[in-house]
């Protein structure tokens, strides 16, 4: 019996649920990567400035490498027999992670003080390269599966803010953790109120808890989420990835783009550079946030836990008012509206140099602000690819690349700029990690803006490779689009910065 084709029926809510657990394990281990990992190296293990942006400089590096080629892979591939390829892809990363994290934050073994710090980079490479592979296998697999289980506009938004909101419920365990667990040292006779070498305890629990905790939601994906498998050398049908463009039975099936098509379309790199610079002001502020509350604002250590808390609880709150809003608005003006919110955070820091109990109205700026860009972003990503999912890895890949090289080395840019290079801390950093904040926040969102305008002048459509006739579309009448001059059907206009195919050009 033919299955109906996709999009024909609504997610159930049920498989939205188990679809987002899939990425919780990397949620939680991203929180503890972008925000403790610096902290932990720097100010709880000793080591240099330079050394440990060297090592989260390597692991975004591989990282960065490893997606594009993972996503090539993903798309070529048919899966393990029967089980989907893009669950095979997840379940092989998915052990790498569980393998290789919890040794990133447990000292180095057989190290002592007396071992040279580069002996300690060599130990931790293999584990980081290790992680990071298993980490953009998950992700790559985990993010293509959106365009092939919804194809409505409004779903992928909806599906990507459950996504997200499994990524803020993720951090909010990470923060409540480690907020619970440095109580509990605090509550100790030998109680110190900044980090040190006593807190190596607090770092090791919370990554052994954090792979336990994202072993059981990995399982809860992988028997709620249902992927239909592909077999060996083939690629999804046209009438199921493509049920709205089907609007006569004589229409003639609409080119596939290959990995090397999308490096000729213009809106690729569109969205390209709008997702790195959502990602810089996500994850860069989510880096500095613990420099800068215990080394600006000379708070206690358990700010490093409630402050990130604050932020992805009024992020978690936000990310369901994503599809709502983006019906009433449209993609553009959402995340320019969470541009805004984020500008509003640099302002704030800008001049507030001292800040007290007001630390926490900026954290529900940045917390809110972070999550409507990074909602709206995967959403224009989901909308380029279109229908065009056997491709979507690759896409999702590259996008993700530009984004984890740009926060290594923009991660290492502002180590090697540290004024106090062979102390824990001096007086120059109080300032430097203020203004650390500014720049990774108000600084790139102006370059996000630039980047949104291109998108409002030139819409995201594809040009080139678009459907029919396989050739550069030419305008038509009334400003429609076809994949030949003269032919008679048209492709609407994107509204919004949206892909809107209507329907399908006769050959």
């Amino acid at each position: 019996m033919a299955e109906p084709p996709a999009g024909a029926a609504e997610l159930a809510l049920r498989a939205r649920l188990s679809f987002a657990a899939g990425h919780f394990l990397n949620d939680l281990c991203a929180s503890l990567w972008f925000t403790y990992l610096l902290l932990y190296l720097h100010a709880v293990l000793g080591y240099g400035h330079r050394l440990a942006g060297a090592l989260l400089l390597a692991g975004q590096a591989a990282d960065g490498l490893c997606t594009p080629l993972l996503g090539y892979e993903a798309d070529r591939s048919a899966g393990c027999g029967r089980y989907g390829r893009r669950k095979s892809w997840h379940l092989a990363g998915t052990t790498c992670v569980l393998v290789s994290f919890p040794f990133i934050f447990n000292p180095c073994l057989g190290c002592k003080e007396n071992t040279p710090q580069w002996a300690a980079f060599i130990y931790y490479l293999p584990f980081i390269i290790i992680f990071q592979f298993g980490w953009a296998a998950t992700q790559i697999s985990h993010l293509s599966l959106i365009p092939e289980l919804v194809t409505s506009e409004h779903e992928k938004v909806e599906l990507t803010a459950f996504r997200y909101a499994f990524t803020v419920m993720a951090n909010i365990t990470v923060y409540g953790l480690a907020w619970l667990l440095l109580n509990f040292q605090v509550d100790q006779p030998d109680r110190a109120e900044h980090l040190g070498i006593q807190d190596v305890p607090i770092f090791r629990n919370l990554s052994l808890i954090v792979v336990g905790l994202g072993a059981v939601f990995c399982l809860i994906f992988h028997v709620g989420t249902k992927e239909k498998p592909y077999p060996p050398g083939s690629l999804p049908q046209l009438e199921e990835s493509t049920p709205l463009l089907q609007k006569e039975p004589t229409s003639s099936p609409h080119p596939l783009l290959i990995w090397k098509d999308w490096l000729l379309e213009p809106a690729f790199y569109q969205v390209a550079v709008l997702y790195m610079s959502t990602r810089l002001i996500v994850n860069l502020s989510q880096t500095y946030i613990a420099m800068y509350l215990t080394n600006s604002l000379l708070l206690p250590k358990k700010y490093i836990a409630t402050i990130p808390l604050v932020m992805y609880i009024s992020g978690f709150l936000s990310s369901f008012l994503m599809k709502p809003v983006n019906k009433w608005i449209g993609r553009n003006l959402t995340y320019f509206v969470g541009i805004l919110v984020i500008l509003a955070f640099a302002s704030w820091v800008t001049l507030a140099r001292q800040m007290g109990a007001e630390i926490y109205g900026a954290a529900v700026l940045l917390g809110a602000g972070s999550a409507t860009i990074l909602v709206t972003s995967l959403s224009m990503t989901a909308d380029l690819i279109g229908t065009n999912t056997h491709s979507g890895a690759f896409v999702y890949g590259a996008m993700s690349f530009t984004d984890k090289m740009a926060n290594g080395l923009a991660v290492m840019a502002i180590q090697n700029l540290h004024p106090c290079p062979t102390e824990l801390c001096c007086p120059a950093c109080i300032s430097f990690y203020h203004w650390v904040m500014v720049s990774v926040t108000g600084g790139v969102a102006i370059a996000a803006i630039a980047s949104l305008c291109c998108i409002m002048v030139w819409p995201i459509r594809i040009r080139y490779h678009g459907p029919g006739c396989g050739r550069r579309q030419e305008p038509c009448p009334g400003g429609r689009y076809c994949g030949r001059a003269g032919c008679g059907d048209a492709h609407g206009p994107a509204r919004g910065g949206t892909l809107t195919m209507l329907s399908a050009c006769r050959g």
